[in-house]
């Protein structure tokens, strides 16, 4: 009997099956997750948010595990014009986790299910919001103060962005986003969602508006620039000027000064000619005579001139003792002649 095979096996099976069902009817639940106990395709009880082992009954009962984590949701980027007719690209973010499984369970299913109602939702409502509102309105807070650096910023943008800066913002960004938090979260309790926030992530220009844009400020710039070039070379032109104007003053007071020298000079020259002269009268004549010769007559050089001339007095008078007679000097400026 002990060693009957038959019950041996029969114990084994017996086992086996008991294991199988201690094993299916016992399930594991983790910190971050939350399960909604299924029976046939319908919910059984309440919500098990608890971590820890839990029972189910085998085989008819199945487990739907949630997550109990903050969950971060991405929307496209939306093309939405303002109030003012601007057709801006807004991308958006929120965070949002599952509050109530069953219910969530119920109408959406998964977290698939929860992103595409997400993105009806959230999506509308900002799409409302936006095109309800001015674009001043939109990227701007309400205590942002302006200053002269934003308005210099503005005018590079191109002509009338400084007067957008200088509008008064009634509500501003901020209360724009809690708008648009309080209307999509007043839709998630029916979804079994608890939306945590939602932020608008970055604002734009649609690709169109955004390229006439950068056109306005390329022409900008390159006016700026013409005039800071018209600016240069007028100042240039002002420079040259008074740099000629100097230079003209510095050569009237140089030629004015040379005339001085020269006048100066030429004094000194006829008073030492004067000397000379009272010194020595008649031979400062002689001299200048012999001068005068040196000057006028030369190897090619023809005069027609009588015997009596006084140009030729010094030569007609000339003799030895005469010559004798003469102070030094003029004996020798004779026999070089």
């Amino acid at each position: 009997m002990k060693n009957n095979p038959i019950l041996l096996i029969g114990s084994g099976m017996f086992a086996a099956v008991a294991a199988v069902l201690i094993y299916s009817s016992i399930y594991i639940l983790d910190e971050v997750e939350q399960a909604v106990v299924v029976q046939l395709g319908a919910p059984v009880g309440d919500p098990v948010t608890t971590p820890g082992l839990h029972f189910k009954l085998p085989f008819i009962q199945e487990v739907r595990r949630f997550d109990k984590r903050v969950i971060s949701w991405d929307g496209d980027p939306n093309q939405i014009p303002t109030r003012g007719e601007q057709f801006i690209s807004v991308d958006t973010t929120a965070r949002w986790l599952i509050a109530d499984p069953l219910v969530f369970m119920q109408r959406v299913q998964n977290e698939r299910g929860a992103t595409l109602r997400l993105n009806d939702i959230l999506d509308s409502v900002v799409r409302d919001k936006i095109s309800a509102s001015d674009l001043v309105e939109i990227v701007r807070s309400k205590d942002w103060k302006v200053s002269e650096e934003d308005l210099a910023r503005a005018q590079l943008a191109g002509e009338g962005e400084d007067e957008t800066l200088l509008q008064e913002v009634k509500t501003g960004r901020q209360e724009l986003v809690k708008s648009i938090f309080i209307q999509a979260a007043s839709q998630m309790p029916g979804l079994g969602i608890e939306l945590i926030d939602i932020r608008i992530k970055r604002i734009d220009y649609v690709e169109a508006v955004e390229q006439r844009v950068f056109d306005r400020m390329i022409a900008e710039r390159q006016r700026i620039a013409e005039q800071f070039r018209s600016e240069g070379e007028g100042r240039a032109a002002e420079i040259d000027g008074d740099t000629k104007r100097q230079l003209a003053v510095i050569q009237s007071k140089a030629n004015r000064e040379a005339e001085g020298i020269r006048g100066r000079a030429d004094a000194e020259a006829s008073r030492i000619y004067s000397e000379a002269f009272g010194a020595d009268p008649e031979f400062y004549a002689f001299l200048r005579t012999l001068e005068s010769y040196s000057k006028t007559v030369g190897n090619t050089s023809t005069l027609v001139l009588g015997t009596d001339s006084e140009y030729f007095r010094y030569l007609r008078d000339i003799s030895v003792d005469h010559v004798e007679a003469r102070p030094k000097a003029a004996r020798q400026a004779v026999s070089k002649e």
